[in-house]
């Protein structure tokens, strides 16, 4: 006969039991749920990188500037073609929605001043531009001051009668009829290229972005301004620097200055403002000089005597000295494109221009040279303080308009617009994570 055994189990031990067992799945389904939460977050992450990877080529490899080209070579910007991406880079399962985008246009150029800053933090010091940067703004005084002169100049040019202009006709005439014909050198071959204004960054209605995104602090405001100048001189070709092939406009560095729609007159620009600085420090000068003043007062004695008016003989000689220094302001000029140094200030050795050679300015028997200066600045260097002078806004969006316009003509891609360029997001994701649970959470990701 077989014997049975009895076995039992209290209320009190099933509990235990059912209790045990619920906290099991209870942590194997919390494990799982947030198991499956970080992996969506690296699916999204991974998803993002991946896009970001995407940054268009020839503007990191040209401009050391990465974005994604947001039209992918179609010409039509779509945000969904940004979400199609990250699906194919892993996100499949997870709705996405980008609820703040930012431009390379954005904020006034904001990223793209930023990833310049960057590039050139690490690869040039900043010693010479701080020097560049004490002259800039001494130069904007002594172009305030170059204006006044100037404005006098016309006074007593008018005060003086019509016989003293046409004595010094030939300066005369330049001064209003356009400075270009009288600074270059004869074998200055003068770009006749132009551009639609209409069509640049820094005019046309742009794509903006939404949301917000912080601000990059590194380097101070001067510093930060004297980096981005010195990238511009590196990127950008100017009158006497040619950089690049086949570009729509040869004097770049001239139209981030001036933003006019032609080479010629960005460089008349350019010229104007280098002469009003030079006309200031020349005319200073001279009226320091005795024995210049001697020379110009004399002068004035003979042609008012000449005229028959020994009245006019103060005006004559105010006439003379400022027009003096107009004319050795042309000379330096002529210095500074012919690629050579001017004095930052003028002494009795480096005056230039004599007397005697005043009136033949201009005129047919015109064939003065300007001197080189063994210490002085070039005219790539007048071009450095010119830009430690301008606003910010104006030279980024200008410095974007060259950007585009470049890689359009240059290297032939037509598609590209700097305003699809996206450089950075922020994408609201929603994944189904567990029996109809949903996990969503942010995701931001960007250059920089």
């Amino acid at each position: 006969m077989k014997r049975t055994k009895k076995g039992e189990i209290t209320v009190f031990l099933s509990l235990i039991f059912v209790l045990l067992v619920s906290f099991i799945l209870a942590l194997t389904e919390s494990a799982v749920i947030q198991t499956t939460k970080n992996q969506k977050r690296l699916d999204a992450d991974r998803a993002a990188f991946s896009l970001f990877g995407e940054y268009q080529k020839a503007l990191m490899e040209e401009y050391n500037v990465f974005a994604i080209e947001g039209t992918y070579e179609t010409g039509q910007y779509e945000e969904s073609l940004l979400l199609d991406r990250m699906s194919y880079y892993g996100s499949m399962g997870i709705n996405q929605e980008i609820t703040d985008i930012q431009f390379l246009t954005d904020n006034q150029g904001q990223a793209f001043r930023e990833q310049v800053l960057k590039y050139m933090e690490t690869r040039t010091g900043i010693a010479l531009a701080q020097d560049l940067t004490k002259l800039a703004s001494r130069w904007e005084e002594q172009e305030i001051q170059g204006t006044e002169i100037s404005g006098e100049l016309d006074d007593v040019i008018a005060e003086s009668g019509e016989q003293f202009a046409e004595e010094m006709g030939g300066l005369i005439q330049a001064k209003k009829s356009g400075l270009l014909s009288l600074v270059l050198p004869k074998d200055f071959h003068l770009s006749g290229k132009t551009i639609r204004l209409e069509e640049q960054v820094s005019t046309r209605t742009c794509r903006t972005g939404r949301g917000s995104f912080p601000e990059r602090k590194s380097t101070s405001r001067i510093d930060a301004k004297a980096l981005f100048e010195f990238y511009i001189m590196e990127k950008f070709s100017s009158a006497l620097e040619t950089k690049g092939e086949n570009r729509n406009l040869d004097y770049e560095v001239e139209y981030i200055l001036c933003g006019k729609d032609s080479d010629a007159e960005n460089l008349k620009s350019v010229v104007n403002q280098l002469l009003l600085v030079r006309f200031a420090v020349n005319y200073t000068y001279l009226m320091s000089d005795t024995k210049r003043q001697g020379e110009a007062e004399a002068l004035a004695a003979a042609l008012s005597a000449a005229f028959a008016n020994p009245a006019l003989e103060p005006v004559l000689k105010q006439a003379i000295l400022v027009l003096w220094s107009f004319g050795e302001s042309v000379m330096d000029l002529r210095s500074l494109l012919a690629g050579k140094k001017v004095p930052i200030t003028k002494n009795e050795e480096n005056w230039q221009l004599q007397l005697s050679n005043l009136a033949k300015l201009g005129e047919e028997e015109d064939t003065q040279e300007g001197q080189d200066s063994e210490k002085g600045l070039t005219y790539q260097q007048c071009l450095h303080i010119l830009i430690l002078s301008k606003s910010d806004a104006k030279l980024t969006m200008r410095t974007l308009d060259r950007v585009e316009q470049n890689l359009i003509q240059e290297k032939e891609l037509l598609f590209f617009r700097a305003d699809a360029c996206v450089t950075k997001v922020k994408v609201y994701n929603t994944a189904d994570i567990w029996n109809g649970t949903t996990y969503s959470f942010p995701l931001y990701y960007g250059y920089l």
